[in-house]
């Protein structure tokens, strides 16, 4: 999610067709927070490494989502769960004629019931960054050697880096994560 990022795409060539449509939805409805161009190609890229499926919490109007598909390679499955229920069925309308892309509303918690992921993109829920919001269980939700992309990172230069004046949890969790999978490599400490 970026402030104006659907605004971004006006007038860019070259954007693969289904994008295009999901920016002219995010532009009807007035939902300005869509992933930038920039977010959505290295999206695409890395949807071309999943060899079977790709998950996607907040699905906003469906422009991340669109930029996913669009480099996914066939066969792949794509699933995103939005909670706003308006938002949801236009996001599946976007995607009515692409069978390998699924819309679901409810809470970011319901991608589990369709993973686990080669790829999971957490921008709508999972971050932890909300009371009450835990972050993603990734070793849950991924397949061994999965890609998990975590959304709204805001820069910190102290710590324990703050989100909102406390500590963020989604960015802890993450680098305990980091450790955890270092020590059961036996990496090197950084």
């Amino acid at each position: 999610m970026t402030v104006h990022g659907t605004d971004a795409h006006a007038g860019l060539p070259g954007l693969p067709p289904l994008v295009r449509r999901a920016v002219d939805a995010a532009r009807a409805r007035g939902f300005a927070h869509s992933c930038r161009p920039e977010q959505g190609r290295l999206l695409q890229v890395l949807a071309g490494g999943a060899p079977g499926r790709i998950g996607e919490t907040g699905t906003g109007l469906g422009v991340g989502l669109a930029w996913l598909a669009s480099g996914a390679r066939a066969g792949v499955r794509l699933v995103s769960v939005e909670r706003d229920a308006g938002r949801a069925r236009a996001a599946a309308g976007v995607f009515a004629a692409h069978p390998e892309v699924t819309v679901v509303h409810g809470d970011w918690r319901d991608i589990a019931a369709h993973g686990p992921f080669d790829l999971l993109v957490l921008d709508g829920g999972g971050q932890g960054k909300s009371p009450g919001d835990h972050p993603a269980d990734v070793e849950r939700l991924l397949t061994p050697g999965g890609t998990v992309v975590v959304d709204d990172f805001t820069p910190s230069p102290q710590w324990p880096p703050l989100h909102e004046g406390m500590p963020d949890r989604a960015r802890l969790r993450a680098g305990a994560h980091r450790r955890q999978v270092e020590r059961g490599r036996r990496l090197p400490a950084r």
